[in-house]
């Protein structure tokens, strides 16, 4: 995954790690899992049923369901081995590939649809928070590309998804790495709910003042 770099034979090859950062597979780490069929008529609102996440859902590597759609309890019965657990990963194979979220004790028990769940071999929720930050980087997103550029919907295969490669720190840079992203992600969350709140407010204050529903008494001079 890091920049190649041109050996002493010509040939290009993974640049040199830090000391005690290792090179492994994503599917060395994780088992991968492409979520189940669901059609729309098996889909309740929000008031019924397993919450359901689907693509739209994942916004700065977290879970976010604006308009909550679940699975009717009858087929949810038939998708156990879809359960998610907390701390899986979610991501996008297709279309807007590489999108990913971290399923947190919220979401225990949910299921999912048009995604791909990496869960780890050994339950490691520094790891998977470490790992949510990295699928996330730039360098990650650009392996993804690659692989899934030349075709008009684009789209990466399970086996492509396991052979990324993942750059491992020691146990306290991972742990103090994915802390790091996680609170900044946690930021941007906020500071786009408080736009998105503002810009509501914003909309409706223009309807009252612009209709003569909310007079506003003009500043008088001195």
């Amino acid at each position: 995954m890091a920049e190649e770099v041109r050996t002493v034979t010509g040939r290009r090859g993974p640049a040199p790690l830090p000391d005690g950062w290792q090179r492994l597979a994503l599917g060395d780490l994780c088992s991968l899992q492409v979520g189940p069929h669901v059609r729309p008529d098996d889909r309740t609102g929000a008031d019924g049923g397993v919450p359901l996440v689907l693509p739209r859902d994942l916004v700065h590597q977290r879970i976010t369901q604006a308009d909550r759609v679940g699975l009717a309890p009858a087929k949810a019965l038939t998708l156990e081995r879809y359960r998610l657990a907390e701390g899986d990963l979610l991501l996008t194979r297709t279309g807007t590939v590489g999108r990913c979220a971290l399923v947190t004790r919220k979401q225990h028990q949910w299921l999912y649809t048009q995604l791909v769940r990496l869960r780890l071999r050994t339950p490691d929720l520094s790891l998977a928070a470490y790992l949510t930050g990295y699928l996330s980087a730039g360098v990650a997103q650009r392996w993804m590309e690659r692989r899934s550029a030349g075709a008009t919907i684009p789209s990466i295969s399970l086996r492509d998804l396991g052979d990324l490669p993942v750059l491992l720190p020691p146990l306290a840079e991972r742990k103090a790495i994915g802390e790091t992203l996680a609170a900044l992600d946690e930021k941007v969350r906020i500071h786009q709910e408080i736009a998105r709140t503002t810009g509501e407010y914003r909309a409706l204050l223009a309807d009252l003042l612009m209709t003569g529903a909310l007079p506003l008494e003009p500043e008088r001079g001195p």
